[in-house]
C-alpha cells in the first residue's frame, strides 16, 4: 500500500535531512559526504541506489547502523519495494533510534504488516498508547490506522480515521480520502447508518458524513439547515472601503449551457439572469472578469468537450453545465484542472474536494424547510396533499424525512388526480376531521391545481393552516385568481418579492426583461445567483457560517461543495404574496464585481439560447 503524495513528500524531507542528523559519536567527513550523496540520490528519485548507499553506511558505521537502515527502508518504500524493506525493518533496534525515528519505524512496520495482510499487527502499531506522533507524520498514521481498522472489520472506525484526516489534505489527496471515507460508510448499509444518525447530536462531526453516505445509498435524510452567521462581502477595516472579505474574482469565467431544441427558454432565462448580475454588481474596485459562453450540447460528451475548450481558452472557473447527464460527464472525469460550479445536483456521487461544487433549485430543499417551518409553529402532525409531478413527490419525501427527524409525524397523505377538478376523494382519504390543534396541511403542486384545491378544503370545513412549496405561486401577482389561496404560506426566492436588499429591483428588471417574469422567473434568479457565487465560492466552502444573500435564498456551501439555500416565507394576503416577516434586510450586502466603468463586452463562443430546469 502507498500513502498519498502528501505523505510521501514528508518521507522525502526525512531522507533529505538525513545527512545532517546529530549523533553522539561525531561523524567523519567521509560519512557526512556519503550520507549527503545518499540523500541526493533519494532527492533525484533514485531510491534503489539511495537505499543501497544507506545500507553501505549502516555496515560502515556501527554507532548509527539502525539510523541508516531506517533510511534505507524508507527509500525502498518510495521505490514501492516493501518486500525488500521488510527483512531490514525486522533487524532494526527501535531503542537505538532517536527523535521521530521510532514512530517512522512503527509506521513502516504497520505498512509492511498491511501488505502481508496482517491487519491486527498494523492496528496494534498505529493505536499504541502515548505514541507521540509529529504533525508531519500524523496523516500517514491516520491512513494506516484506517486501513488497519478496515482490515479488521471495523468500518466505522476506519471511516472516522479518514474523516479525522480530512482537514490536513488538499486537492486530489483530499478528494480521494473523502471518497474512501464515504465508501467505508456506505458499506455499513442504510439501516445501521440511520440508527447511528438518530443517536447523534446535531453538532457531531460524523453526522454530515453519515447523511452524505445515506444520500449515496438513495436514502432521503433530514437536512440540517446552515447557520447563517455572517454575510460575505463585509468591508475589510482599513481598506478604504474597497476590499470585501472573501471576495476573489477570477479573471476569466466560462458559462456552459445547452443550446438544444426544447430548452431555449430555460437556458435563456439562466443566461440573462447571469449577465444581469454581472453588469449590476459594481460596488468594488476589483477588475471585472471576462465571461465566455459555451454550448454544452445536451449530453455528456459534448459537455466534456465544452469544458475542455473552456480550459484551453484560459477559463479559471467553469459555471455549468446544466443537465444532469452533462454534469455527470464533466464531474466524472479523472481530474478537473479548472474548478466547476455545476448547475445541477448529482445523486450518489462525491464531488471532487476543492474543484467541484453544485448549485440547484431542489424541491427537496423546499419540502424540508416546510417541515421545519411547521415545527417552529408548533405543528407536529401533517396532512400531505401533492400532485403527481416529480417535483411534488420529491418535496413530499424530503418533507416527511425532516418532519419525522424533528419529532413530527405524517397523519395522512394523498395524491391528487392528474385530471379533473374534483379532489373530494383525495381530501376524504386524509380523514382530517380527527386533526388536533397541532396539525397542518402541506401541499406541493402548480398554482392552477392549488387554486382548485383550497376552496374544496373550505367547503369541507377544513381550516387547518396550509403550507406549500414555491410551485403554488404562478410567477407574478394575480390578485383575482390567487384570492383562493388566501392565508396559504409558501417558501420562495426572496428576490421575486423584493425581499432581498443589495439586488436590483425585481419589478424594474421584470418590466424590462420577459425572462424575469412568470414561469422562468426562478431560473432568472438562479442565473443571478450563479454569477454572484463565483467570487465567494472558495470562501463560503471553507468558512462555516458564512453565506451569500442571494436572489433564490440565503446561500451557504457545505464541506462537500453543495450550495444550500435558505428560502424566505411568504403568505397570500388579499390575493397577493407578501413576505411573512418583512424583507430580509442585511447590514452587509456583498458586491459581486467591479465598477461599471470597467464593463467589457462579454465574449461568446456562439449565440446561446437554452437549457433544462435546474432541479432536474
Amino acid at each position: 500500500m502507498r500513502s498519498s503524495r502528501h505523505v510521501a513528500s514528508g518521507l522525502l524531507i526525512s531522507l533529505a535531512l538525513s545527512a545532517c542528523v546529530p549523533a553522539v559519536v561525531p561523524r567523519s567527513p567521509a560519512e557526512i559526504a556519503a550520507a549527503q550523496h545518499a540523500a541526493n540520490l533519494a532527492g533525484q528519485g533514485q531510491f534503489d541506489q539511495a537505499a543501497q548507499a544507506y545500507m553501505a553506511l549502516a555496515a560502515q558505521t556501527p554507532s548509527r547502523t539502525d539510523h541508516y537502515k531506517l533510511l534505507a527502508t524508507e527509500a525502498y518504500r518510495e521505490e514501492n519495494a516493501l518486500d525488500r524493506a521488510a527483512p531490514i525493518v525486522s533487524a532494526i533496534d527501535r531503542d537505538k533510534l532517536a527523535d521521530d525515528e521510532p514512530v517512522r519505524l512503527d509506521l513502516l512496520r504497520a505498512e509492511i504488516a498491511l501488505r502481508q495482510r496482517d491487519a491486527s499487527t498494523a492496528l496494534r502499531l498505529t493505536t499504541q498508547p502515548n505514541l507521540n506522533v509529529p504533525p508531519n507524520l500524523r496523516p500517514r498514521l491516520l491512513i494506516l490506522r484506517a486501513d488497519a481498522l478496515a482490515g479488521t472489520g471495523d468500518l466505522w472506525g476506519a471511516a472516522r480515521s479518514r474523516i479525522e484526516l480530512d482537514d490536513t489534505l488538499h486537492g486530489v489527496d483530499r478528494a480521494q480520502n473523502r471518497d474512501q471515507a464515504l465508501i467505508l460508510l456506505t458499506k455499513l448499509g442504510a439501516e445501521p447508518l440511520k440508527q447511528r444518525a438518530a443517536a447523534m447530536q446535531s453538532g457531531d462531526r460524523m453526522l454530515p458524513w453519515v447523511n452524505e453516505a445515506l444520500g449515496r445509498l438513495g436514502v432521503t435524510v433530514a437536512q440540517a439547515q446552515p447557520n447563517l452567521e455572517q454575510a460575505v462581502g463585509t468591508l475589510v477595516p482599513g481598506s478604504g472601503a474597497s476590499v470585501r472579505e472573501g471576495y476573489k474574482m477570477p479573471a476569466h469565467v466560462a458559462l456552459l449551457l445547452p443550446n438544444n431544441d426544447g430548452l431555449v427558454a430555460v437556458s435563456a432565462a439562466i443566461r440573462e439572469g447571469f449577465f444581469t448580475a454581472y453588469f449590476q454588481s459594481a460596488d468594488t474596485h476589483a477588475p471585472r472578469a471576462t465571461v465566455r459562453v459555451y454550448d454544452s450540447g445536451g449530453n455528456a460528451a459534448s459537455a466534456i468537450k465544452a469544458y475542455n475548450q473552456a480550459v484551453s481558452d484560459g477559463a479559471q472557473i467553469v459555471v455549468g453545465p446544466l443537465l444532469r447527464t452533462e454534469v455527470t460527464g464533466v464531474l466524472g472525469q479523472s481530474s478537473l484542472p479548472v474548478p466547476v460550479l455545476a448547475l445541477n445536483h448529482l445523486e450518489n456521487r462525491n464531488l471532487s474536494a476543492g474543484t467541484a461544487s453544485e448549485f440547484a433549485l431542489m424541491p427537496e430543499d423546499e419540502g424540508a424547510q416546510a417541515a421545519d417551518h411547521m415545527v417552529e409553529r408548533g405543528l407536529h402532525n401533517a396532512y400531505v396533499l401533492i400532485s403527481g409531478d416529480d417535483f411534488a413527490k420529491r418535496a413530499a419525501v424530503a418533507f416527511k424525512a425532516e418532519l419525522q427527524a424533528k419529532g413530527g409525524q405524517i397523519a395522512g397523505n394523498a395524491q391528487l388526480p392528474s385530471s379533473g377538478v374534483n379532489d373530494s376523494d383525495a381530501i376524504n382519504a386524509l380523514n382530517v376531521s380527527s386533526a388536533g390543534t397541532d396539525a397542518g396541511i402541506f401541499i406541493s403542486m402548480r398554482a392552477e391545481q392549488a387554486r382548485l384545491l383550497l376552496p374544496q378544503l373550505r367547503v369541507q370545513r377544513i381550516s387547518l393552516p396550509v403550507f406549500g412549496t414555491s410551485h403554488i405561486y404562478g410567477g407574478s401577482d394575480n390578485a383575482t385568481a390567487d384570492r383562493d389561496l388566501e392565508g396559504v404560506e409558501f417558501c420562495g426566492a426572496p428576490w421575486l418579492f423584493d425581499a432581498q436588499s443589495g439586488l436590483p429591483s425585481y419589478h424594474d428588471v421584470a418590466g424590462q426583461l420577459p425572462a424575469a417574469r412568470s414561469g422562468t422567473s426562478q431560473l432568472f434568479a438562479f442565473g443571478m445567483d450563479a454569477w454572484n457565487l463565483v467570487p465567494y465560492l472558495d470562501w463560503l466552502r471553507s468558512h462555516t457560517g458564512s453565506y451569500l444573500p442571494g436572489a433564490t435564498g440565503q446561500l451557504a456551501v457545505d464541506t462537500f461543495g453543495h450550495v444550500k439555500r435558505v428560502l424566505t416565507w411568504l403568505k397570500f394576503q388579499d390575493g397577493v404574496a407578501r413576505p411573512s416577516n418583512g424583507s430580509l434586510e442585511l447590514d452587509s450586502t456583498p458586491a459581486g464585481v467591479a465598477p461599471a466603468s470597467s464593463v467589457p463586452t462579454p465574449a461568446s463562443s456562439m449565440p446561446m439560447q437554452a437549457a433544462q430546469p435546474a432541479g432536474g
